[in-house]
């Protein structure tokens, strides 16, 4: 097969699986929402 690359990026995927609802889903999302949130970071999520 050889080299190949393989980032290929799309939009909707990277929500659907990244994203904030998908955080706020589950135990384990909300606790990413509340680290990120209480280190400052700008963006919460994708």
């Amino acid at each position: 097969m050889g080299t190949y690359t393989t980032f290929h990026p799309h939009k909707a995927k990277k929500r659907r699986t990244h994203g904030f609802l998908e955080r706020m889903s589950s135990p384990g999302g909300r606790n990413v929402i509340k680290r990120r949130r209480k280190k400052g970071r700008k963006r919460l999520a994708v």
